[in-house]
């Protein structure tokens, strides 16, 4: 035992815990701990191994920054006043005194010139959101990617999709708080999507702002949702969300070692919390100094809110781009009939089109596992080039996405590159509809040609650069074979087959027939796992790393395509 320690004892059961250095600070943790248990209660937390790897921070930065939304969220809430009572502006900004504006523009205008450190608050505030929302979505789609969001997880993707669906909606709340012109402006739009809903629309539209628009109650309700309700929903599904990650074990990329039973990793205490905590200060510090140095929203450009009145190249938030873009690129198409008019240009860009690709993300682990007929708990992650089809989705909703997200300036593109904007609108459309299929196939395409690449590096070696001259005086480029442990990687992952109807007939000899679903079951299995790369046989990833790496090998391919 060292001089420094000694035998002491734990809580009020005196028992004696050897080697363990009787301190002040450790007495008092004695005390906390047996009133309350928590290291008996957190005790398998504190060592659960989490694996290292630089894509899982994606999450982390999702996290810390809605830490610091919160705290600025509260700072600003003591100045925010929520009301659209109508006063004479007598602050510090000049060019405004004099104008009548609603308290809540005001109040705004007041945090950001008078108010001590207003300014930086609030653009850290906007800030921190426009990173939670970009890292929410990057997160998920690391998850998409690499398949982590298969059994057990499925229910912590929906956990995680309903928290980015609550992010983008609590940062448009917020966005409309000030009662500017711009916010303004995507208020008017959003009371149109409301109207443009059939039979239910004028009830939503007058629910929301209390009766004809703008009303005198819609920034008062903006201000309790953004605040209170939808804050509380994504702490708790926060808080769920992350239990689930502790309680089920964590995902980690296949390598030497790692298998669907065990986590290859560091532990949580202390070194993963060591990592974390530094990394909040770096996210805390980045947002800090885009708040302090990059302005946004400057709502004293715009004035304030009339409905007469609207903001040249205007523009959202880049989250909600995509919707303006949709509405911008919609033809105008209404349907009259039976004295009620529907107004597809909008219904369709702003509800159908964003529900179908919203909808289809929340779903897909359902799909995939409907459709692959994987019912087992997976562990390890997949390369993205190792399934070429959901890779292929994803990056065909990204392109859908982004078209949109594109389309949304299209005023800007064309006041700034001296284009027509006709023509920007028909790109726009052309796109979103070529757009996302190309890109499925480029991508399809892709990941088969990587998958080739890994295969032809498992047998034939990795290329070296070194050129050698044969005696018959050609040319060969001389291979390095693998380590086992890059074979493993280009290996380890698992190869479907296609679903089949089964059999004709039942064990009685009676004629069985199949549904139109496992019909259509089959062929989307089919389409999946289309013209699938096969990875080498064991046989042929010991035969190449037993060769000499000259490149001029020959082995046995068993169940080549």
């Amino acid at each position: 035992m060292k001089a420094n320690e000694q035998t002491r004892t734990v809580g009020d059961n005196a028992e004696p815990v050897p080697g363990v250095p009787d301190t002040k600070a450790v007495r008092r943790a004695d005390a906390v701990d047996s009133r309350l248990g928590l290291y008996r209660l957190g005790r398998p937390y504190i060592r659960k191994v989490f694996p290292d790897h630089w894509s899982f921070m994606l999450g982390e930065i999702a996290l810390y920054s809605f830490v610091v939304l919160l705290l600025s969220g509260v700072f600003l809430t003591f100045f925010f006043k929520p009301s659209m009572q109508e006063v004479v502006y007598d602050g510090s900004y000049v060019p405004l005194q004099g104008v009548h504006m609603s308290e809540a523009y005001a109040s705004t205008l007041e945090i950001s010139f008078d108010v001590r450190g207003g300014l930086m608050i609030r653009q850290i505030h906007h800030w921190a959101a426009l990173i939670f929302v970009a890292a929410l979505f990057v997160h998920m789609f690391r998850h998409f990617f690499t398949g982590s969001f298969r059994k057990p997880r499925d229910v912590n993707w929906l956990f995680g999709f309903v928290l980015l669906v609550l992010a983008m909606l609590n940062g448009f709340l917020g966005y409309s708080l000030p009662d500017d012109l711009l916010s303004g402006t995507g208020l008017r739009i959003a009371e149109g999507v409301f109207l443009a809903i059939p039979v239910v629309g004028t009830y939503l539209q007058f629910f929301a702002f209390g009766g004809e628009f703008p009303g005198d109650d819609i920034v008062p309700r903006l201000f309790a949702l953004h605040i209170l309700l939808v804050p509380a929903i994504m702490v708790a599904l926060l808080t769920v969300h992350l239990i689930l990650v502790f309680h089920h074990k964590h995902t980690q990329f296949p390598g030497p070692g790692r298998t669907e039973e065990n986590v290859v990793g560091q532990p949580f205490m202390p070194v993963y919390t060591a990592k974390a905590g530094g990394f909040f200060f770096v996210v805390f510090g980045v947002t800090a100094l885009l708040g302090g140095l990059v302005q946004i929203n400057p709502i004293w450009s715009y004035g304030p809110y009339h409905p007469g009145q609207i903001t040249a190249g205007s523009q959202p938030d880049w989250y909600i781009g995509f919707l303006e873009g949709a509405l911008r690129i919609m033809p105008n198409w209404e349907w009259s009939a039976w004295g009620h008019t529907v107004s597809f240009n909008i219904l369709i860009p702003a509800v159908i089109v964003p529900g179908v690709l919203f909808g289809l993300l929340g779903a897909y682990p359902w799909i995939e596992a409907w459709i692959i007929g994987d019912k087992r708990e997976h562990h390890l992650l997949d390369r993205p080039r190792n399934m070429p089809v959901r890779t292929g989705l994803g990056v065909a909703w990204i392109t859908a996405y982004g078209v949109l997200w594109v389309c949304g300036s299209n005023d800007v593109i064309a006041t700034h590159f001296h284009l027509s904007l006709n023509t920007i609108t028909w790109a726009g459309r052309i796109a979103f509809l070529v757009a996302p299929p190309l890109a499925y196939a480029v991508t399809v395409r892709w990941c088969k040609g990587l998958q080739i690449r890994d295969r032809d590096k498992v047998l034939h070696g990795r290329e070296t650069g070194i050129i050698k001259k044969l005696p018959n005086g050609g040319f060969v480029e001389a291979h390095e074979p693998l380590d086992p442990a890059q074979r493993h990687i280009l290996t380890a992952h698992e190869q479907y087959e296609p679903l089949e109807i089964g059999p004709v007939v039942d064990a009685n000899g009676v004629a069985r027939k199949a549904t139109a679903a496992q019909k259509l079951r089959v062929r989307l299995s089919r389409w999946y796992f289309a013209d699938q790369i096969r990875k080498p046989t064991a046989r042929q990833s010991v035969l190449a790393g037993d060769s000499d790496g000259r490149g001029d090998a020959t082995f046995e391919h068993e169940g080549d395509a």
